[in-house]
């Protein structure tokens, strides 16, 4: 149940079932559905309002609480800092509050325009530009840090992006961000779901996340898998993070006793 990686080029070969794919396929559906903001969370309040802002903000880290001592926000004020995939704004946000010279890109234009009004709300700032991570639009050697929460997987090709970071990073910059486990609770469920349950249990993990969770082409990971991927990095640290949508629908009692060897969320951090 994985896509076995090319070891010369370091690309992950698509498994039976997942199609060739494209960031325009990928692009399309975040246009439509920027990451964070359902009608289901925001419910009737104005878009693009303080309230809206706020909202997203705190179901966001409620969700996700872990998100601050993995990139560690304020510990890099000053520094010049890119996020590949800012969705909304949120993470964005708290870079900038930290005090890091701010640059953003995304695959879309929607998350872009809503990122830019965000900060012009607060009075803060960041070069803000649509772009493909995998052709980053900066010189060699332009960041101190570059961050990326759970975006690198949707890529065509997640490889070729990690080289570009690589790339814009300084000597011994970092790369934070997180990316997704494949075997975890969170991909079992969806198995179930659309394998196991519609009567396919031959079809894999991941034809089932590459078919089936959230834009076409989704894939996640072995440590073994990103330890590949960043192998042109000096340093390389992978942690599971068992989070909510591995234990949603779980009676709480059974929580204490789901390691985080199993969780969805894989925080990375990496030195170049």
């Amino acid at each position: 149940m994985s896509l076995p990686i090319n070891m010369r080029t370091n690309r992950l070969a698509p498994a039976a079932g997942c199609d060739d794919l494209s960031n325009e396929i990928v692009r399309t559906y975040w246009e439509k559905n920027p990451c964070g903001a359902s009608r289901k969370l925001v419910g009737d309040v104005p878009e693009l309002s303080r309230e809206w802002f706020e909202r997203i903000e705190e179901y966001r880290y409620s969700v996700e609480p872990f998100i601050h001592s993995v990139a560690q926000f304020t510990r890099h004020s000053g520094k010049k800092v890119l996020e590949i995939g800012v969705g909304v704004g949120t993470d964005h946000l708290q870079w900038a509050r930290a005090g890091a010279e701010c640059y953003g890109i995304d695959l879309t234009e929607a998350a872009v325009q809503i990122t830019r009004s965000r900060l012009e709300m607060y009075r803060l700032h960041s070069e803000l530009q649509r772009a493909d991570a995998e052709r980053l639009p900066f010189p060699d050697g332009s960041f101190d840090l570059v961050y990326s929460w759970g975006v690198i997987h949707h890529s065509a090709d997640p490889a070729q992006v990690i080289r570009e970071i690589k790339r814009v990073l300084r000597p011994n910059g970092c790369f934070v961000g997180m990316m997704y486990g494949r075997y975890s609770l969170k991909v079992l469920k969806t198995w179930a779901w659309f394998a196991l349950g519609r009567g396919k249990p031959w079809r894999t993990f991941s034809d089932v996340i590459w078919n089936n969770v959230e834009s076409k082409g989704t894939k996640a990971y072995t440590i073994r898998e990103l330890r590949a991927l960043f192998s042109e990095f000096r340093y390389f640290s992978a942690q599971p993070i068992l989070t909510i949508y591995d234990t949603r629908m779980l009676p709480r009692a059974l929580y204490k006793f789901v390691p985080n060897d199993w969780g969805w969320f894989i925080a990375i951090r990496a030195q170049a």
